[in-house]
């Protein structure tokens, strides 16, 4: 993967105390990463980086919208993307064994040498994470503005022939219904 300066923060140079990054992320952001499940990108994220001697601590504010296909109805449904993450960044000797033994996903370590910080896999992951792993139209009747009409009136079909069928399973129960009377 090509190292993008823009995504590389010098934080060598910075004081301590808190510093701001905005960075626009758009489809040509992911072209590196492969296809992905959504598409029409428009998401800001915010970085906040709090300088310490000791450690840095990132919060990013993934904000914007995304394209995705519904899991019901197959449409094409924007969604909006609002989330916030922290992630403590430490500098130690041995970076690699301790990312590798850290239990907390929150957690990174660099190495002491280390002067920049390149946080684009962070606001991939970010970015991902932001999307729910199911994506619906919002309204349960499925009658929203982006839900397909063919696609619901299948599902209805679908729901009142699965009522219709009889389940074997339940089948010789109904001889025990009176009997708790």
């Amino acid at each position: 993967m090509n190292s993008r300066r823009e995504f590389e923060i010098a934080f060598v140079g910075l004081k301590p105390g808190v510093h701001e990054f905005t960075y626009e992320i758009t489809d040509r952001f992911f072209e590196e990463y492969g296809e992905q499940d959504f598409w029409d990108c428009q998401a800001a994220v915010k970085l906040l980086l709090e300088k310490t001697p000791n450690f840095m601590m990132l919060r990013f504010q993934v904000g914007g919208t995304v394209k995705v296909v519904c899991d019901r109805c197959s449409s094409n449904l924007p969604l909006n993307l609002f989330e916030d993450f922290t992630v403590t960044v430490k500098a130690v000797e041995n970076p690699e064994e301790m990312n590798d033994t850290e239990e907390d996903p929150d957690v990174y370590y660099i190495s002491r040498g280390e002067s920049h910080l390149h946080v684009a896999p962070m606001i991939y992951e970010f970015v991902n994470l932001s999307i729910p792993m199911q994506k619906e139209c919002e309204y349960e009747a499925m009658d929203g503005p982006y839900c397909n009409p063919a696609a619901r009136e299948a599902l209805e079909k679908m729901k009142k022939a699965e009522e219709e069928k009889e389940n074997p399973l339940w089948k010789g129960l109904e001889k025990f219904k009176g009997l708790e009377e």
